[in-house]
């Protein structure tokens, strides 16, 4: 049996390799799928290669290294996250906000308010949804500016938010 469970060890050590290598020099595709693929591995050595395509050239490398870090939640991701959110593609900023949520760093709390202002009205949804997981009550007052927001979405994410960090009573529902 110990055989067994060593063959089975090697082999989830060469498919792991394996995702680093694509995730450095595959092709696009392959560069992608690898970042999910290693989200799955939850294992600590992937966090370096992972934070490496967050400068990818192509954005849905970069969305799947964000997400993938969220999933790991290796606190060293977060300066590079942080970075993240001010990449030119939205659904970048978008999982950078979702990971910095799931992480729960206090030193995204800043970054993260002053993308509450962001023009797609999905990145501030991930925003105010992560400023709530983070539970931080600096946000409080960015969130309640939020529920005036255009979007109905947003609004809800801010009230979750609110609740989470725990000022909900001062808020009236819409």
């Amino acid at each position: 049996m110990p055989e067994e469970e060593e063959t089975g060890e090697k082999s989830v050590e060469k498919a792991f390799n394996r995702h680093i290598s694509m995730l450095k020099w595959g092709g696009l595709n392959e560069r992608w799928r690898a970042a999910d693929a290693l989200a799955e591995f939850a294992n600590e050595r992937a966090v370096e290669p992972l934070i490496e395509a967050l400068d990818d050239d192509y954005a849905d490398v970069r969305w799947r290294a964000a997400t993938a870090l969220g999933i790991l939640d290796g606190r060293e991701a977060v300066p590079p996250l942080i970075r993240c959110l001010d990449d030119e593609s939205s659904w970048v900023r978008m999982a950078a906000a979702r990971s910095l949520g799931q992480i729960g760093d206090p030193r995204a709390v800043e970054p993260l308010i002053r993308l509450l202002d962001d023009e797609k009205p999905r990145v501030r949804r991930e925003v105010a949804l992560a400023l709530g997981r983070i539970g931080n009550p600096l946000a409080r007052d960015a969130l309640l500016r939020l529920l005036d927001d255009p979007d109905h979405d947003v609004r809800e994410a801010a009230r979750q938010a609110l609740s989470e960090i725990g000022t909900i009573g001062e808020v009236s529902t819409v």
